[in-house]
C-alpha cells in the first residue's frame, strides 16, 4: 500500500524504562523512521496531537503503541476509506475490554458525553484511524491547551466511517475511576457550556420554588395559623442550598480555570529533540507558517 515513501513516527511522551533508547537505535538503521522525544509527560492526547502536526503524508494512520491495536488494520481501512470515498475511517470495539465495570463505567461515559455536549460520538471508539491529508490539515487547526481528542475528531467533520475491530487485552487500564470522572469533566467542559446554562436554570427553579413557599407561609400565618416552631427546616434548606451554591460556583471555576489555561497560550508540548537518521526535521507543518501547532521544539 504505502511502498517505500512512507514515514513512521514515534512520540515518545515521557516514558520511563529504555522505550527511548530503542526507539532511537530503530531510528538510525531506518530513515523512514522519526522519534520526537517530549521534554516530560504531557499526556495522551496532547502527545497524539504532536505526531500528528509532525506527519507529512497524504494518508495518516494513527495507533497506540501498545499493540492492543494491529497495525494491519491500515490495510482494511484503506480499502473502506477508497470503497466509501471517505476521509476518514475509524476503529469501534465489537465488545469493550475489562469486565463488567469496564463496560458500564464506559457506556455511562458516552452517554453523558453525548447528553452533555450534542456531540455524536460513538461507543467504545478507539485511537486507531486512517486520515486523509485535508482532514489532518482541518484536525490540526484547532488550538485549545485543554485537549478532548475524541471530541476534536467529530467536530473537525468530514465523512467519517466506522469498522467494527476487536483490541488485544495485554495490560490492564490505567484509567483509575478518578482519572476517568475527570476526563469526562474536561470533555464536557471543553465543548459544552451546558452546565452553566443548567446552574442558571436551577438558580431560577429554586428562587421560584423559595417564593412560592414564602407566599404559603404568608397565607398560613396571616388566614389559618402560625407556622410551626423549630430549626430543622432551616437547617435543611440552609444545608441544601448552600452545597448548591458551593457546586454553581465549582462549576464556573472549571471554566474560568480553562480561561485561564488557554489565555496564556503555553505550548501544550515540548519537544526535546526530534531523531531521523540523515535528516533534521522540526515540527512545523510543511508550508503552513500561518497556522503553526501549539508546541515548542528545541531543534538539535
Amino acid at each position: 500500500m504505502v511502498g517505500t515513501d512512507y514515514e513512521i513516527i514515534l512520540v515518545n511522551d515521557g516514558s520511563r524504562d529504555d522505550s527511548l533508547d530503542v526507539a532511537v537505535r530503530l531510528s538510525e538503521m531506518d530513515s523512514h523512521l522519526v522519534v520526537i522525544d517530549l521534554s516530560r509527560n504531557f499526556g495522551h492526547h496532547k502527545a497524539m496531537m504532536t505526531g500528528l502536526a509532525a506527519a507529512k503524508g497524504e494518508r495518516v494512520f494513527l495507533i497506540d503503541s501498545d499493540l492492543e491495536e494491529e497495525p494491519e488494520w491500515m490495510l482494511r481501512f484503506a480499502e473502506q476509506m477508497a470503497a466509501e470515498s471517505s476521509d476518514v475511517v475509524y476503529g469501534v470495539q465489537e465488545k469493550r475490554k475489562g469486565g463488567a465495570f469496564e463496560g458500564i463505567s464506559g457506556a455511562l461515559f458516552y452517554r453523558l458525553f453525548r447528553l452533555l455536549t450534542g456531540i455524536r460520538q460513538p461507543n467504545n471508539i478507539v485511537t486507531a484511524r486512517l486520515m486523509s491529508r485535508r482532514y489532518l490539515d482541518a484536525l490540526l487547526l484547532h488550538r485549545e491547551r485543554e485537549l478532548n481528542i475524541g471530541g476534536l475528531w467529530i467536530i473537525t467533520g468530514f465523512k467519517q466511517s466506522s469498522q467494527l475491530v476487536r483490541k488485544h487485552d495485554t495490560s490492564p487500564t490505567t484509567y483509575s475511576i478518578s482519572r476517568k470522572f475527570s476526563h469526562l469533566v474536561n470533555a464536557v467542559t471543553s465543548f459544552s457550556s451546558l452546565p452553566l446554562v443548567f446552574t442558571f436554570y436551577c438558580g431560577i427553579l429554586i428562587s421560584i420554588s423559595a417564593s412560592l413557599y414564602i407566599l404559603y407561609l404568608f397565607i398560613r400565618y396571616f388566614f389559618i395559623a402560625s407556622p410551626p416552631s423549630g430549626y430543622t427546616s432551616i437547617v435543611a434548606s440552609i444545608w441544601l442550598f448552600s452545597g448548591l451554591i458551593i457546586s454553581f460556583i465549582g462549576v464556573q471555576g472549571i471554566y474560568i480555570s480553562k480561561i485561564f489555561v488557554e489565555v496564556k497560550a503555553r505550548p501544550y508540548t515540548i519537544v526535546r529533540q526530534i531523531y531521523q537518521r540523515g535528516q533534521e526535521r522540526s515540527c512545523e507543518r510543511g508550508g503552513d507558517l500561518e497556522a503553526q501547532p501549539p508546541f515548542g521544539v528545541d531543534r538539535e
